[in-house]
């Protein structure tokens, strides 16, 4: 049993920001410090809802800010673990949480008296000065309790915690599943031989990966969360892809124990379940209507506008890599292993660019420190200094203090890039910290990627899907570090879940930008920069691929929708996941074996164990802002610290703390125009 009293979780870190002190910290400390942070949060509570003065936006609304500070704190300090280092250990404990949290944070936003509370303010809003900050956080407290349930009767309310109880179990139960199947089908090769194609930095990842197996003298490729694999471009040899590709796709139904299939129908049940409960359709109309979009009419609308143009423009690259396929001195049928392959053939022959021997430009040091912080630096004039003396959750992963060009303090970022068997798939951004005013804290953020890590003394030689990547997920750090608000509730990327990755996705803009790409993409060898012929050429063919690209993209968010548009009965009908998926792919479209879905369901991590249920759509909602704003900045100058002031004040700074689309209006001067994102796409007339 771990004392309270020397409970290192418990007691302020005495480190810079915050910053938790993780070499003190043991998987016995948590469950201890996640039942002190009950107590005190349920306290807390207690105390407001026992207060018999009227309620005021100080004692209930800013008394609702400050409570709960140890229970958050302890468990960003844990999920940042759990979802990058997560040993059995640490899954146990993930498992015994899972239906604890449900409960207590259904207890605080189900309670009665303090939702009397909180609507006493809401409608007494206009009577009092509040700022624009205070008014809009009394407006989206009332809401979310509401939406969450609050109004429910006691019988209700009941029921509704029972179900979000069974929910976060098997929520949790997916990922634990699918971590441990992904690492189960890790794709084992006897000879270099059948890796032909890949880097010696490549080969010698498999070769290490296979060490730690056990395995000296073989290959292990590990899989990446979505379906295609960055190796399937390169691997020359047609069984090695093959065997690549069906293994990513078989995760999660296989029929072992770790099959996702009976555990994802019972949560688009329960899920189809408390809708009904709360008074919604369907799980997607109760998501949507506390989103930008509103509706998934309105969602499922622009999913169809691109789904038809996208199909086609996908059949027409098919029907290209059939042709070279054909020419071959043994032509067979394209099969959906064979895509990315021909297509950078297709590419090379089209646009003499091989994406696939441009690693060597980008080393991943440098793309870190030349190009992703290099752009910050030039838009926002932040500076980043390596804190090696600061102690990391896992020894892999580097801290960096930021400053604000004044010299001023800004907060931490924490870099995660490689692979591990511990560290679920994908990549994501993620607060130990959060900015507030009020709680007087700054940012900590982290970026994790899954980049396979090269044996000792080799170069990490990146693609140039990775180097998107890594902009990608920094776009998310940026608004986290940036977002200076009074209120916890507001802080980092606290904005609704069809607007967060639009700021990520602006930040890809920079990876061509020339002053960026000349600055980090210097060959490993000889130093020289990324030939401005070969610059040109990836520009005229970004748009090359964009067929399949978004069929697959889009296919993924459909899936979504369709899974959480039915309601109880129709969940009931669905016995054969498999067959769930061809007829909703059928119905818009994009039902192409050689086109696989980007996530089947399975392994739909974002919607089935992470917080993108309904709202896979998100990204390419975002996309039309992102794509609206990077023609702004190319009509303003480009990479300059006004445009960058102006998008971190009027954007990325306001955090949560004003509705999103008033915040891009700010910004923009007008609502954004899908134009622009229907020529990223060639999806224009």
């Amino acid at each position: 049993m771990i004392d309270v009293d020397s409970n290192p979780l418990l007691a302020p870190s005495s480190l810079p920001y915050g910053l938790p002190d993780y070499s003190s910290i043991a998987p016995a400390h948590y469950l201890p410090a996640f039942m002190e942070g009950f107590a005190r949060h349920r306290s807390e509570i207690d105390a407001i809802v026992a207060d018999e003065s009227a309620p005021t936006f100080e004692n209930t609304i800013v008394a609702l800010e400050r409570a709960g500070e140890l229970l958050g704190q302890v468990a960003r300090t844990f999920y940042t673990v759990s979802s990058a280092d997560a040993s059995p250990e640490i899954q146990e404990i993930e498992e015994t949480l899972a239906p604890l949290m449900a409960a207590h944070h259904d207890a605080v936003q189900l309670d009665g008296a303090l939702f009397a509370r909180v609507r006493a303010v809401f409608d007494s809003r206009d009577e009092h000065a509040l700022s624009a900050e205070e008014r809009y956080l009394v407006e989206r407290r009332f809401r979310e309790m509401a939406h969450a349930g609050a109004g429910l009767d006691d019988a209700e309310k009941q029921q509704l915690t029972d179900l979000n109880q069974r929910l976060s179990v098997l929520t949790t139960t997916f990922e634990k599943n699918l971590l441990a199947d992904t690492n189960d089908l890790a794709v084992v090769f006897d000879s270099a031989d059948e890796l032909d194609g890949l880097t010696d930095g490549e080969l010698s990842a498999a070769a290490q990966n296979a060490a730690d197996r056990g395995l000296e003298g073989r290959y292990v490729v590990t899989l990446t969360l979505f379906t295609g694999h960055p190796y399937l471009s390169s691997l020359t040899r047609r069984e090695s892809r093959r065997r690549l590709l069906a293994a990513s796709r078989s995760r999660g139904s296989r029929g072992n124990a770790n099959d996702n299939r009976d555990v994802l129908r019972q949560i688009v049940r329960l899920r189809a379940q408390r809708a009904a409960l709360l008074g919604y359709e369907n799980h997607a109309a109760y998501v949507t209507s506390d989103e930008t979009a509103g509706s998934p009419g309105a969602v499922r609308a622009l999913l169809r506008q691109l789904a038809a143009p996208a199909a086609a423009n996908a059949r027409a690259e098919q029907a290209a890599l059939q042709a070279m396929v054909d020419a071959e001195p043994e032509p067979f049928p394209l099969e959906a292993h064979d895509w990315a392959f021909y297509t950078e053939r297709v590419r090379e022959a089209e646009y003499a660019v091989d994406r696939t021997a441009l690693r060597p430009w980008f080393e991943a040091e440098r793309v870190l420190v030349d190009g992703v912080f290099f752009a910050a630096t030039s838009l926002y004039g932040i500076t980043f200094t390596e804190r090696p003396d600061l102690p990391a959750y896992h020894p892999d992963v580097r801290v960096f203090e930021v400053h604000n060009a004044d010299g001023s303090a800004l907060g931490l970022f924490l870099f995660d890039l490689y692979t591990r068997d511990t560290k679920r798939g994908g990549a994501w951004m993620n607060s130990i910290v959060t900015q507030s005013h009020l709680r007087g804290t700054r940012s900590i953020v982290v970026n994790n990627l899954n980049v396979p890590k090269p044996a000792a003394g080799k170069p990490t030689l990146l693609t140039l899907d990775e180097v998107t990547t890594m902009f990608h997920e920094f776009g998310h750090a940026l608004h986290g570090l940036f977002a200076t608000v009074t209120f916890p509730h507001f802080a980092g990327t606290a904005v609704f879940r069809d607007f967060v990755e639009f700021p990520s996705q602006v930040n890809e803009m920079w990876i061509l930008w020339p002053e960026v790409l000349s600055s980090y993409a210097r060959h490993i060898d000889t130093g020289e920069p990324l030939p401005a012929d070969v610059v040109a050429r990836l520009h005229a063919s970004e748009a090359f691929n964009q067929g399949f690209a978004t069929s697959e993209y889009l296919a993924a968010a459909w899936l979504d929708q369709a899974w959480h548009g039915v309601n109880v009965k129709e969940a009931d009908a669905v016995t054969d996941v498999a067959a769930f998926e061809a007829a909703a792919l059928a119905d818009i479209g994009l039902h192409n074996p050689v086109v696989p879905t980007r996530y089947s369901s399975t392994y739909f991590a974002h919607v089935f164990s992470g917080g993108y249920s309904a709202g896979y759509y998100s990204y390419i909602w975002s996309e039309v802002l992102d794509a609206d704003t990077v023609e702004w900045f190319a009509e303003n100058g480009g990479l300059t610290r006004a445009g960058g002031d102006r998008f971190r004040d009027r954007v990325l700074g306001v955090g949560g703390s004003k509705d999103p689309l008033e915040a891009y209006r700010d910004f923009r001067g007008r609502d954004a125009d899908i134009a622009p994102l229907l020529v990223r796409r060639g999806l224009g007339s």
